[in-house]
């Protein structure tokens, strides 16, 4: 195989001849000059031949993908080092510029060129090229605008854009010569989303079309995902009572559970994703509300009588159907083990009780576990992992 390196001529002729901290290039004549436009106007030629012909002489995926990112990460090294030279003085003569831009001209072809012959073997984290760069904030500072002209119904569909349009602006603009194709990919998906959108809001949903979008593309900004929970918190509170509140918060949870996210993109990738942080603060927000009802039906049933059926009951602050269901996978995955499944509920659920019912039918809590909701699955797991966040703690 060919072991020649393709970029040779070019990487010579950037960080040496074209240098000008390295040669006079003062000294460069006409002719020199027009001698280097067309040499590199022949060599890019050759070098889109030598790429394809050394990267289909390899076999095996792990080397194409190597191999390319390699020459990717080379030609981003040459395009930002000629943008560099290019803020000398010396390159106020304006034959030494045309020069200057042709080289840069022909490395953004380059790159075009291994980006779309290649793209599978690329990685999305990949730092993108200042000339690239400056031409996408341009592009994404211009749909942004656009956002603005958005003609919005709900005042907080009005107050959740201007978030946006505020994080999305610090995002482009603060955007530096480390930026990410996936950075710029995932801004540009999300505007054109937005931008995309028919904004037919239905007052009785929990969540707007603003709201789903933005959930769907994982906007994980801080400044959202809390206006989210005032929003949802508001919601609540026009309830009177906790066992109304519960019931807006189970509703609105189910509305939740519904929406669909993408957890492969993210707005901040050190930000969890949204819809962990938001399913966290309904489960604790349930769990409140649930005790807060607990403590008023024990304030309202007599002392004597709570001491007295309590005495020889261990309480469950989970549902019937929650507790079946823990105790079915206890059983089927052998942490618990009896002649059936039947003995284990036999066994331990007449000493079990909830904050609504002090005595339980073992039959009526087996039947239950395999009649299972949604939301009692995921009030089960979010059980076990709590106890397994207390365990790390001992």
């Amino acid at each position: 195989m060919n072991t020649l390196y393709p970029l040779e001529w070019l990487d010579t002729l950037i960080l040496h001849s074209l240098n000008p901290n390295k040669s006079d290039l003062t000294v460069l004549s006409n002719i020199d000059i027009a001698g280097i436009s067309e040499s590199v106007k022949i060599e890019a030629e050759k070098i889109q031949i030598r790429l394809k012909n050394e990267i289909f002489l390899l076999v095996k995926k792990r080397q194409i993908r190597l191999q390319v990112r390699k020459y990717h990460s080379n030609l981003i090294y040459l395009l930002d080092s000629s943008v560099d030279h290019k803020k000398n003085k010396v390159f106020k003569n304006n034959d030494l510029a045309k020069v200057l831009d042709l080289v840069i001209s022909t490395l953004d072809e380059l790159l075009s060129f291994v980006e779309n012959r290649f793209s599978q073997y690329l990685s999305l984290d990949e730092r993108v090229p200042i000339t690239y760069l400056i031409v996408s904030k341009k592009e994404l500072m211009l749909k942004l605008r656009t956002l603005e002209e958005l003609q919005l119904e709900l005042e907080q569909d009005r107050s959740t854009i201007g978030i946006v349009i505020n994080e999305l602006s610090n995002s482009i603009q603060s955007s530096n010569e480390k930026a990410s194709f996936r950075q710029i990919m995932y801004n540009r998906l999300l505007l054109k989303r937005l931008s995309e959108a028919y904004y037919n809001n239905d007052l009785n949903c929990t969540f707007s079309t603003l709201d789903k979008i933005l959930i769907e593309m994982n906007f994980n900004c801080k400044k959202f995902v809390d206006t989210l929970i005032a929003k949802l918190s508001r919601n609540s509170n026009n309830d009177d009572d906790y066992s109304e509140k519960l019931n807006t918060l189970l509703c609105s949870y189910k509305d939740f559970n519904q929406l669909f996210s993408n957890e492969r993109i993210t707005f901040d990738p050190m930000m969890k994703n949204i819809k962990t942080t938001i399913d966290n603060w309904f489960n604790y927000e349930i769990l409140y509300y649930e005790r807060q009802m607990r403590q008023i039906i024990n304030e309202i049933i007599p002392t004597s009588e709570t001491s007295n059926k309590s005495n020889d009951k261990v309480e469950c602050i989970l549902s019937t159907d929650q507790m079946a269901l823990i105790l079915r996978a206890s059983d089927e995955s052998r942490v618990l083990k009896a002649r059936s499944m039947n003995l284990v509920f036999k066994t331990i659920v007449p000493f079990l009780s909830t904050p609504f019912k002090k005595d339980l039918s073992y039959q009526s809590v087996r039947s239950k576990s395999y009649n299972a909701e949604d939301r009692d699955k995921e009030i089960a797991i979010q059980t076990l992992k709590k106890i397994i966040e207390k365990i790390k703690t001992y």
